[in-house]
């Protein structure tokens, strides 16, 4: 291939978007599965996912801690609600109807390959969503996005071979009462909010989309194209 004609810039990675709408928990972590392994059979630079979904009620904890024992299970435990372990970081978290789940599929050698960079744009992105809708959020040393000491967005991840998956999940009009039985993420002695709770009004998980995704494609310099499932090439595990 040639060199670069000075001055010119490189072309924008392109992401493909799926919009899945409700689909179970399981079902999104073996699509995630199938899409990594597409970045390990073919050139990396055709293989970027970025899947948004909402999830039926679903509680995880990270897969590399010991697994909880069965009273803290039972404790959380709702009807209609499942429990599981998931390969993303993080303790115990709720995924549920209402909030926006974006599992971004990247290799990050056609960004950075660094994960510190990879979960900072990610925090970058969602606080870019938070001040478009008006509401002032920031970081803090625990991992997610949060108004005050309340958090509004979780943020767990799962890097292997410069692939990520999992990914955030934006409280946007959730049910709140759900973490009233659990500790989100691990953490003592903070609370859970949504952008609806804080802007006091119905916000849609709809009307979050193209606000994230206009936040992210400016966030990871990206060219963004929405696809259905049926589009995309997936290789059989």
């Amino acid at each position: 291939m040639p060199p670069r004609p000075p001055g010119v810039m490189p072309p924008r990675p392109l992401v493909q978007v799926l919009r899945l709408g409700l689909l179970p928990f399981r079902e999104a972590e073996a699509l995630q599965q199938q899409l990594v392994l597409r970045h390990h059979q073919r050139v990396r630079e055709q293989s970027h996912a970025l899947l948004l979904v909402q999830h039926p009620p679903h509680l995880h904890h990270g897969a590399a801690l010991p697994p909880l024992p069965p009273p803290c299970w039972r404790a959380c435990v709702r009807p209609g609600l499942r429990c599981s372990a998931a390969a993303g970081g993080g303790l115990i978290t709720f995924h549920g109807p209402g909030q926006l789940v974006c599992y971004p599929i990247l290799h990050l050698g056609s960004f950075k390959k660094s994960v510190r960079w990879y979960v900072c744009e990610l925090e970058q992105t969602v606080l870019s969503v938070c001040r478009r809708f008006g509401i002032e959020a920031s970081t803090s040393p625990h991992t997610g996005v949060w108004v005050g000491d309340n958090k509004i967005c979780a943020i767990g991840i799962h890097v292997g071979r410069y692939v990520t998956s999992h990914g955030l999940a934006l409280n946007c009009s959730t049910e709140l009462a759900w973490f009233r039985h659990i500790v989100p993420c691990g953490i003592e002695g903070k609370g859970v909010t949504s952008l609806s709770a804080e802007l006091q009004r119905h916000v849609s998980v709809e009307e979050a989309v193209p606000v994230l995704l206009e936040a992210f494609r400016d966030r990871f310099s990206v060219s963004l194209s929405e696809v259905s499932l049926s589009d995309v090439s997936l290789t059989s595990l």
